[in-house]
């Protein structure tokens, strides 16, 4: 079934806005404190520029987007919901089997919105985090990348507040307004999950949230694609298809920094990717540096899962209002009453697998399908390094290292998933952890490069442009 978008619209949309007057006037007396919020915590300095971005104009597979320069204010945000399923049924739970529901059900208001709100909330989160990266940007290509993913993010607000205001009356309108209050590191206000209150300093701890936490930002919409509140699954199977390139940004930044990496050393004869002052030296990222803020930006997205054992997790799935990862594709009840799931735990001073209710380890086990997904990218990453004849490589720490949320939350677990006290955690964390020094450093090499076809040192360019366009391209027309 195809659903026409209406490009005419002040919103356009995909879902009949014009057929339903008090939403429309409702997301239009939301629309200018959204641009409010855009000029003022968007991108910094380039507001005005013309960038080649794509623009959603359909929801089928084939042909969904079109690319054109466009100054970001006057992106095309839209409403966009995937195409609907005929006859769909609710995939788990108490009501597995039941026709899905096109409003929502009383019993599940609350769940449902509290659902909606968080992960409207790590919309705008992520661009505020990123707005002052553009006047550091390695290449125009880097720069468009950035916008690219700030503007998808900014539709993805939009796709949470249509359903906030749309399902849920007063209450929602009330949310969606808050959306716009809170603001990423904010001590007055801030973004609702941890990770999305951190700083995004410099161009390597972007490709890292790009890589991974834009992976949580998957695996959740993943599952709440599976939810039984149609409209809620309809609107995450669309955010699918644009999250893909966020991750893509993410995986090709890291390799393409550590090809350049391993490619200045071969180059020098350096051997030692421990020899920390002779990489340095030659203007490149060392590898060590690399991982410890691999180690970072995973654990902080591992803490995104929340609680391994959960009663709200277990609610949800029970509910039928989130689902797990591919649960159309797992073969099982799809209610788990009497199934149990391995979880990690502290037991007697030593991490061990506990068989727990399953029901209870949602989270744990959605956790543990991110970890399967992040492995290929970071094995790609190996293999360039492994391609310049240098011995390193870049690995998961453990689950329970530098964690906050959870059952390791306080606990001194080294990377590799030794038990160790606070005292000797303490002493390896500038072995871990990304130090002062590094920062430092990785945001001295933060020189902009804004000519065509030219990249900064510490990166290598892309294999490919952007719709098969040559690296040398006008990515960024800058006013």
């Amino acid at each position: 079934m195809t659903e026409t978008v209406d490009y005419d619209a002040l919103i356009p949309n995909n879902v009949g806005l014009a057929d339903d007057p008090k939403l429309q006037r409702a997301l239009e007396k939301w629309h200018p404190g959204y641009l409010d919020w855009w000029n003022s915590m968007g991108p910094e300095g380039f507001q005005m520029a013309d960038v080649y971005l794509r623009t959603a104009v359909s929801v089928e597979k084939e042909g969904w987007a079109k690319f054109d320069y466009v100054k970001m204010p006057e992106y095309r945000w839209g409403i966009l919901l995937a195409p609907a399923v005929e006859e769909r049924a609710i995939p788990c739970g108490e009501h597995v089997g039941e026709p899905a529901w096109m409003e929502v059900p009383g019993a599940y208001r609350a769940m449902l919105r509290r659902l909606i709100v968080i992960q409207g909330d790590t919309e705008p989160a992520s661009v505020e985090q990123q707005r002052h990266l553009g006047s550091v940007s390695p290449s125009l290509y880097d720069m468009r990348n950035l916008f690219q993913v700030n503007v998808e993010e900014g539709r993805h607000l939009w796709a949470m507040v249509y359903l906030l205001q749309k399902y849920f009356g007063r209450d929602g309108r009330d949310e969606a307004h808050e959306l716009l209050e809170r603001q990423s590191g904010s001590e007055e206000k801030p973004r609702m999950l941890g990770a999305f209150n951190e700083e995004t300093p410099d161009w390597l701890s972007f490709f890292m949230f790009t890589y991974f936490t834009d992976r949580d930002g998957k695996m959740q919409l993943e599952a709440l694609a599976h939810s039984g509140f149609d409209p809620l699954s309809r609107t995450c199977r669309f955010m699918l298809a644009e999250e893909a390139h966020h991750m893509f940004v993410g995986y090709t930044g890291v390799k393409r920094i550590v090809q350049r990496t391993a490619e200045a050393m071969t180059s020098a004869g350096i051997e030692d990717p421990y020899d920390i002052e002779a990489v340095r030296a030659l203007g490149v990222i060392d590898l060590p540096a690399i991982q410890r803020k691999t180690n970072l930006h995973f654990s902080l997205t591992l803490d995104l899962f929340g609680s391994e054992e959960s009663t709200n997790a277990a609610n949800y799935f029970n509910a039928g209002v989130k689902g797990r990862y591919h649960e159309d594709k797992l073969q099982d009840d799809h209610q788990l009453r009497n199934d149990t799931y391995p979880v990690m735990k502290l037991v007697d001073g030593e991490l061990q697998l506990v068989e727990v209710p399953a029901l209870n380890a949602l989270n744990a086990r959605l956790r543990d399908d991110f970890i399967e997904d992040c492995r290929g990218g970071i094995s790609r990453w190996n293999r360039e390094i492994s391609s310049h004849g240098i011995d390193f490589e870049i690995t998961m720490p453990h689950v329970a290292f530098n964690r906050e949320v959870g059952e390791f939350a306080d606990l001194s677990i080294s990377p590799a998933g030794r038990v160790v006290d606070a005292p000797t955690f303490e002493a390896k964390t500038s072995t871990w952890l990304p130090t002062s020094e590094d920062r430092a450093y990785i945001e001295e090499l933060m020189q902009p490069q804004f000519e065509p076809g030219e990249f900064a040192g510490w990166i290598a360019p892309p294999q490919r442009g952007i719709q098969n366009k040559t690296p040398n391209f006008l990515y960024v027309k800058l006013p």
